[in-house]
C-alpha cells in the first residue's frame, strides 16, 4: 500500500507539470509552434542525452540476462497488439482513412515522452536503462510497420531513417559504452545527465500544451464515437493486462511493471504525424490520441496496483 500511494503522489508531480503546460499555452506563453519545437528538441537533444547517459554503467550478465527478457516481453506484447489491432480493424465499419489509425492507435504508445516520464519518476536513472532496452522493438516497429499500416507499401519507408533516428543511434551508442570499458569523462556524463533529464519536464509539458489546443467541440466527437472507445481501452488496459501471466515465470517486479506501464501509454502522437503525411484522417487520429492521453490519468496507476497486487 504505501508503494502504491508514493507511486500516486510521483503522478500527481507529472500531471501537475503537465496542468503547467495546459496553462502556458492558453495563456499564449507557447504559441502553435512550440509543439512542434519542444517534440524536436525532445527527439533530437534530451532524450539521446537521456539514454547515453543511463547506459554508462558497469557490464554485468545480470543486466544482460534482465535485457534479454525485457526484449522477449517487448516483442511478444508488439506482436499481440498487432493481431489484435489487425483483427479489430477487420471487424470494423470504418472507412480505409480512419481504418489504418484505428489500428494505429491500438499498437504504438507514447513510450519516448509519457513512458520516459513515467518510469523515471518511479525507479530514477536504473527504469531509464531498463525502458531504452524494452524500446528498442518498439522504436523498430513503428518507424516500419507503423510506415507500412499508412502507405500500404515498402516504397513509404526510408531505411535510412530506420537506422539513422535518434533514438535507434543512442541506443546502439550507448550499448556499445555498456559493453565496452569506456566510459563517459565526468565532463560529458555530468551534461548529459543535466540535459538528459530535461525530457521529463518537457514530455508532460508538451502533453499539457497538446490537450490545451483541443477544441471543445472535438471532446463531443470524441465521447459519442464508440470506436476511439475501444482502440484507448485495448491500448491502456487489455494489451498491457497480456503482460501479467510473466509474473508466474518468475520475472522480477521491476522488470515487469515497466513492461506492464509502458506497454499501457496512451495512443502516440507520431501516428496523427503519419495520418496527415500519408493522407489517412489527422482529425480522427489526434481525437484518438487525445482520448488514450486523458484517460491514462486512472489508468497507469490502476495497472501499477494490479501489478503490485500480483507480485506481492
Amino acid at each position: 500500500m504505501d508503494s502504491i500511494m508514493s507511486f500516486s503522489q510521483e503522478m500527481l508531480t507529472l500531471y501537475g507539470i503537465a496542468i503547467l503546460g495546459f496553462i502556458v499555452r492558453k495563456r499564449g506563453i507557447l504559441n502553435e509552434n512550440a509543439n512542434g519545437v519542444l517534440t524536436q528538441l525532445i527527439l533530437y537533444v534530451t532524450l539521446p542525452a537521456l539514454i547515453l547517459f543511463s547506459l554508462d554503467i558497469s557490464f554485468s550478465f545480470t543486466l544482460v540476462k534482465e535485457f534479454l527478457l525485457l526484449i522477449i516481453m517487448s516483442i511478444y506484447v508488439l506482436l499481440l497488439s498487432c493481431f489484435l489491432a489487425k483483427w479489430m480493424g477487420t471487424r470494423s465499419k470504418l472507412p480505409e482513412k480512419q481504418n489504418s489509425v484505428y489500428e494505429g492507435l491500438i499498437i504504438f504508445g507514447n513510450q519516448g515522452f509519457i513512458g520516459y516520464a513515467v518510469i523515471f519518476i518511479i525507479f530514477g536513472n536504473q527504469g531509464i536503462i531498463y525502458l531504452t532496452m524494452f524500446n528498442l522493438c518498439y522504436l523498430l516497429l513503428i518507424w516500419t510497420y507503423g510506415i507500412y499500416l499508412f502507405s500500404k507499401n515498402d516504397d513509404g519507408i526510408r531505411w535510412e531513417i530506420l537506422f539513422l533516428n535518434p533514438g535507434i543511434l543512442s541506443t546502439i551508442t550507448g550499448l556499445v559504452i555498456f559493453l565496452s570499458p569506456i566510459t563517459w569523462p565526468d565532463i560529458i556524463s555530468d551534461g548529459l545527465e543535466i540535459v538528459g533529464k530535461m525530457t521529463i519536464p518537457l514530455s508532460m509539458i508538451i502533453i499539457g500544451s497538446l490537450i490545451a489546443d483541443v477544441k471543445y467541440a472535438s471532446l463531443f466527437t470524441i465521447f459519442k464515437n464508440g470506436y476511439l472507445w475501444k482502440a484507448a481501452i485495448a491500448k491502456l488496459l487489455f494489451i498491457p493486462l497480456l503482460l501479467v501471466p510473466f509474473a508466474a515465470i518468475g520475472v522480477t517486479t521491476p522488470l515487469l511493471l515497466i513492461a506492464v506501464i509502458v506497454s499501457g501509454m496512451p495512443s502516440a502522437p507520431t501516428i496523427s504525424l503519419y495520418a496527415q503525411k500519408y493522407g489517412a484522417d489527422a482529425f480522427f487520429a489526434s481525437l484518438g490520441v487525445l482520448l488514450s492521453t486523458l484517460l491514462c490519468i486512472i489508468t497507469v496507476p490502476f495497472l501499477y496496483w494490479i501489478v503490485e497486487l500480483l507480485t506481492h
